[in-house]
């Protein structure tokens, strides 16, 4: 099975995956932003509460990519929404730290017509990265962020990335560091505006990267990844 087949096989998987469970698959377009009305924490979790452009249109279960995180509604009233927020959430998002008034990214899921322009997002976060630092060159804003090494050996030169919600492509990326290029509309229609050196970002990296990892370990009978292996399978 060579890498092009094992690709189109991904995708293939995650097509029939979108029609089936297309509520819970988004673009990383940003549809909106809002800010935060009330963020309450407890033993068992948080809820947060907002209003945005599209409350209305909005009914009870509707799926909602909220900084990247696929979260559903369970109350409207007022036209202000409110999701649930498990443990297991807070302790790998920026969630955690959430504030009444900040400023989150909106999304809502995909319809099985839609046109896919960003990348296939799940809304599920891998992990959090730090903000490094923040350069514009006059047109468009560099940012570098770092990770950890169990999120950065997903993410490749020139591939897809979802930092807050927001698909972008990768500009560089050296150890557990990586780089994207964020053009004015991005940066002006996004809550990067918002952010600094030093502020945490949800990552999620390309499902595809993952898939192709599952494949090519199953291929060599669980025992992993290695450059013998990869070697002795023809990609090198």
């Amino acid at each position: 099975m060579t890498v092009n087949s094992i690709i189109n096989s991904v995708k293939e998987s995650l097509r029939r995956l979108s029609l089936c469970y297309y509520v819970f698959m988004f673009t990383g377009l940003i549809e909106t932003t809002t800010n935060i009305n009330s963020f309450t924490q407890n033993s068992s979790g948080a809820v947060i509460q907002f209003k945005c452009p599209f409350s209305s249109e909005v009914k009870l279960g509707d799926s909602i990519s909220v900084n990247g995180v696929c979260l559903t509604v369970i109350k409207i009233k007022d036209e202000l929404l409110s999701f649930e927020i498990s443990k297991e959430t807070l302790s790998i998002s920026n969630i955690d730290g959430f504030k009444t008034g900040q400023t989150v990214n909106l999304e809502r899921a995909m319809q099985v017509n839609s046109r896919l322009d960003g990348h296939i997002v799940m809304g599920h976060i891998d992990g959090i990265a730090k903000i490094r630092s923040v350069k514009n060159d006059g047109f468009s804003y560099d940012f570098e962020f770092e990770t950890t090494p169990d999120i950065s050996k997903y993410i490749v030169k020139k591939g897809s990335i979802t930092v807050n919600g927001i698909s972008l492509t990768v500009k560089d990326i050296k150890e557990n560091c990586f780089n994207v290029e964020v053009i004015p509309h991005t940066m002006n229609f996004t809550n990067l505006k918002t952010l600094k050196s030093g502020d945490i970002v949800n990552i999620e990296t390309d499902i595809l990267s993952r898939y192709i990892e599952k494949f090519l370990i199953l291929r060599n009978d669980n025992k992993g990844i290695s450059i013998e292996m990869l070697r002795d399978n023809g990609y090198l």
